[in-house]
């Protein structure tokens, strides 16, 4: 009897499902990423702790100057994290505006003030903060010049000179001079070496002249330590250059009688 032949030529066999490869990361790429943690982790929390210690740096110069505004803080070096835990900051930038001079009689403010201290510790007690060696520019206005000496001023001929018109009393008319600007001791601008630009003087012109320049004029509102080295003229007004070792700076301190 013939037997029907099942298959032929036809194969059974199971349909398998295809496998999915697992893609393991490159050693490489794995250790990128560790590395970039590494550094990345810690650098910003060292701009945390920066943006920390310029904050409060700001507010304690604001509080200490009587500023209008915060000045801008800036921390140099880096990590600014292991400057703080030794205790000093090995550079700290500060420039402020419009600081304000009360308790004198010829009253001359400081537009701004540029700071540059290196070594900058704190009291634990926050009562004072001291710098090992700071710089400094004091830049003073034209027309505050004019008003602490009573007269107009404005950038003279030459290096170092200042111009100002003086009316003379009993209807004595008007003359021009210029005189010298220099830095005296105790961080006082002097006047020297005056010139008759325009008119001449009479002996009464030489009474308002000591009236008006002889004595020097006291930069006020100065941080302890810093004494002045120089003094310049520009389009704008008077630059005053600072320097100074051990200098102090005391939040809400009230000023010293030398200072009134």
């Amino acid at each position: 009897m013939h037997q029907p032949a099942y298959g032929t030529g036809a194969s059974y066999g199971t349909t398998e499902a295809p496998r999915t490869r697992r893609r393991r990361r490159p050693a490489a790429t794995i250790a990128l990423a560790a590395l970039l943690t590494l550094i990345l982790v810690p650098v910003t929390v060292d701009r945390l702790v920066t943006a920390r210690v310029e904050s409060r740096t700001a507010e304690a110069f604001q509080e200490g100057m009587h500023t209008p505004a915060r000045p801008e803080v800036h921390v140099r070096g880096f990590p600014v994290l292991t400057q703080v835990a030794s205790g000093a900051l090995q550079r700290v930038d500060i420039t402020a505006h419009d600081i304000p001079v009360d308790g004198s009689a010829r009253p001359l403010p400081l537009s701004e003030l540029d700071l540059r201290l290196d070594g900058l510790t704190g009291a634990d007690d926050g009562s004072e903060a001291r710098a090992r060696s700071a710089a400094a520019t004091a830049r003073l206005t034209y027309p505050d010049v004019s008003e602490a000496l009573g007269l107009e001023v404005s950038q003279g001929k030459g290096p170092g000179r200042i111009s100002a018109d003086i009316l003379l009393p009993l209807g004595g008319g008007r003359i021009t001079v210029t005189t010298t600007v220099s830095a005296a001791s105790g961080n006082r601008i002097a006047f020297d070496d005056f010139q008759i630009e325009d008119g001449a003087l009479p002996a009464v012109g030489e009474a308002v002249l000591d009236q008006v320049f002889e004595q020097p004029i006291r930069l006020r509102n100065i941080p302890d330590g810093l004494n002045l080295r120089s003094v310049t003229t520009t389009a704008t007004g008077l630059d005053a250059r600072f320097t100074g070792t051990s200098v102090t700076f005391r939040p809400d301190e009230a000023p010293s009688d030398q200072d009134l």
